[in-house]
């Protein structure tokens, strides 16, 4: 764990609360906190959610795009910042099947890559492609979610974070496994928050 981590953990803490509270500050925390990670991710070999993190930055442009109303603008948001929805149930079965699908392209193509493959400090060799494919293909579905800003997005992100905690812990950046913890009490919080607050 190093200096670099604790800055990236440190601002991830800020881009939680900016998302828990749903305010204008969320975005730009994203976009910083996505080059932090990109550059964890990629000196650490976890180069799917490094990857990752590169969609995250530029869908964090999408989403300052649609969140200021700029683009795909409603009519019940023509006042200012799009509002918290809940994401129509037309899309249900098309947000599960592409979840489903990418996981499953995602952990073998990393398989076949040999792309999880982490050494432990013991010298034992471990491959996690199942943990990078499906908390990547939740993150991209994820994502978007919130990009439309439908309250279910934070179910996505209860299930990528265990799945990272248990990455971050085996790939020794401890500081990014306690931030991914306290994510997990936000994820539920979220929840109960933006349902509250849903127009829909």
């Amino acid at each position: 764990m190093d200096i670099f981590e604790i800055i990236g953990a440190t601002i991830g803490l800020f881009y939680i609360i900016s998302e828990y509270r749903a305010d204008r500050w969320f975005w730009p925390l994203s976009l910083l906190m996505s080059a932090f990670y990109a550059v964890i991710d990629f000196t650490s070999g976890i180069y799917a959610n490094g990857a990752i993190c590169v969609y995250n930055f530029v869908m964090s442009i999408y989403g300052i795009l649609v969140w200021r109303g700029i683009i795909q603008k409603r009519k019940e948001d023509q006042g200012g910042e799009r509002h918290i929805s809940s994401c129509p149930k037309r899309y249900w079965w098309q947000i599960i099947t592409v979840i489903v699908l990418l996981s499953a392209l995602l952990t073998w193509l990393l398989g076949y890559l040999n792309q999880s493959t982490y050494t432990l400090p013991s010298g034992r060799i471990i491959h996690l492609a199942v943990l990078d494919g499906v908390s990547s293909a939740l993150t991209i579905v994820g994502m978007l979610m919130l990009a439309h800003k439908w309250w279910q997005q934070w179910f996505c992100w209860m299930l990528v974070e265990p799945l990272m905690i248990v990455i971050f812990i085996l790939t020794g950046n401890y500081a990014s496994a306690v931030l991914y913890a306290v994510f997990e009490v936000f994820c539920i919080l979220g929840v109960i928050k933006w349902k509250k607050e849903s127009i829909s």
